[in-house]
Formats: structure tokens, sequence, C-alpha cells
């Protein structure tokens, strides 16, 4: 127990620069507080003394807002930074080297018996606000987007945001090489969270741009391709417009969305369809 509690105290001066001596982070730290409760508390609950288990996880929570259940199982060197509205449920399981920010639940998605809540496996970073569902997996070294909702398993060392959550994007290609981490491999640049939707919209606005911009050429060049305004719609043949305007793009393989953009090369998934 007291080497656990150790490692807990610890690893904060890894993942928190605002830490400055382990008098302040054992006074000051809900964090910890909640944690080491806890670890008192699952030990209780292990042992079968439900009541005093639940009672000083009620504690805990009362003094740090701060919901851990006693019956969930918790690893080494967790760390919760600020720590208020954290709630983690009775199935949950929590490998080594995880960090969760404030906000973030571990819940259910059903009231049946049994496992019911999610697994973290080692060194994962959920951000503020997150939401995971259910009896789900997140696999090693993944990071959840804050205020993102995941119900869907979540593959070793991707990055998942929005909701519900996608996978946007692995490891290797978030950051530039030579990129520094903690010492136990902790990934906390928040900041470098991709935005898929984002990214498809601006293809998207991209494409329509192009789009407006062949018409216009085509319509300056060739004026008598388009129907008069007294000609009747009945009276035009479409098909002889379709036949002269190509709008071929290619598939985005950033995005996945057909267009046009200089540098995107077509997407192996959709190049037929370009």
């Amino acid at each position: 127990m007291l080497a656990l509690l150790r490692e807990d105290v610890a690893c904060v001066f890894d993942r928190d620069p605002a830490a400055r001596n382990v008098f302040d982070v054992l006074t000051c730290y809900p964090g910890i507080h909640a944690l080491v409760m806890y670890r008192f508390a699952n030990a209780a609950w292990r042992r079968g003394l439900r009541w005093p288990a639940r009672f000083v996880s009620y504690v805990a929570r009362a003094v740090t807002n701060i919901d851990i259940h006693p019956g969930a199982g918790i690893g080494r060197r967790f760390f919760i930074d600020h720590g208020a509205g954290v709630v983690i449920g009775e199935t949950a399981e929590i490998g080594d080297d995880v960090t969760l920010y404030h906000g973030v639940t571990l819940g259910g998605t059903s009231w049946t018996k049994g496992k019911r809540h999610p697994t973290l496996m080692d060194g994962v970073l959920v951000g503020a606000g997150a939401k995971i569902l259910g009896p789900i997996t997140v696999g090693t070294n993944a990071r959840v987007g804050a205020n993102s909702v995941v119900t869907k398993p979540v593959p070793p060392g991707m990055t998942v945001v929005g909701i519900p959550g996608r996978v946007v994007r692995p490891e290797t290609q978030r950051h530039p090489s030579g990129r520094q981490l903690s010492d136990h491999g902790i990934d906390l640049e928040h900041h470098l969270m991709p935005d898929p939707v984002g990214k498809a919209i601006a293809c998207l606005i991209d494409h329509i741009n192009r789009i407006e911009a062949r018409l216009e050429a085509h319509t300056a060049t060739e004026p008598s391709q388009f129907p008069a305004k007294n000609i009747r719609l009945s009276e035009f043949r479409l098909n002889d417009m379709h036949r002269d305007i190509r709008l071929d793009g290619v598939a985005c393989s950033s995005c996945g969305n057909i267009c046009d953009q200089e540098g995107c090369g077509p997407s192996p998934s959709t190049q037929q369809h370009a």
C-alpha cells in the first residue's frame, strides 16, 4: 500500500508542472486525496467489507468531488489532474500510468450485472469532460479528446475526438519526430488534437469553390452551350452539357471526400468512384 502511494505521489511531478514539493501535493491535490482513500476502500472491498468500503468512498466524494467506486480496479501511477467531477464505476478497470482530467466519466450503459464499465489500458490519457461508456476497451497509449463521448473500442495508440468519438490519427502521425514525452511515455499535448469534421468541411468548401470556378470559366468561353432564358427546359438536352463539362475529381487521401485539391492523392477505397 505504501509503495503504491509513493508512486502515485511521485507521478504527479512528471505530469503537472505546477507541483512544487511533496507536502504541496499531499495537502492540496484532491486527486491524490481521492486516490489514497480509494486504495483503503478497495482493500476493504476485496476483503468483503462492503459497507465500510462504500462509506469511505462516500466520504472521499464529499471531500474531493471525485466518485470512485471501491470495486473498480486501478493500476499504478494513476493521476487525476484537478479532479472535480470525475466518476469511475464499479467494474471499471484502469491500467498503469493512466491520466484523467476533470469531468471524466467512466460509466455504464445498462443496468445488467457483470462487466458494464470501460477498461483503460496502460498509458491512456483522457481529456477534460470526456465520457467513456460501456464495457469497451481503450487500447494502450490511446488518447481521448476533451468532451468526447466514446462508446466503441479504441485501438492502441490512436486518438479519439468528437461526439460520438471518432478514431482520427495513430500516434506515429500525431507529432513531428523528436517530440518529448514524460518519463512514463505520457503524451500531454492536448492542443494537437485533430478535427476530422473540420477537415472534411474544409475539403468540401474547397471542392465547391473549384467547381464554381470551372463553371464560370466554361460559361465565359462557350456561352452557347447553355440554354437561353427563352428556351424551355424540355427543349434543352442536359446530356450535352454533362458531356462538355467535366468536373472529375480524385478522392482526398486526408479526409476521404471526393475533391481535386492539389497534393491530395486518390484514396484506394474511393479511387474507382473518381
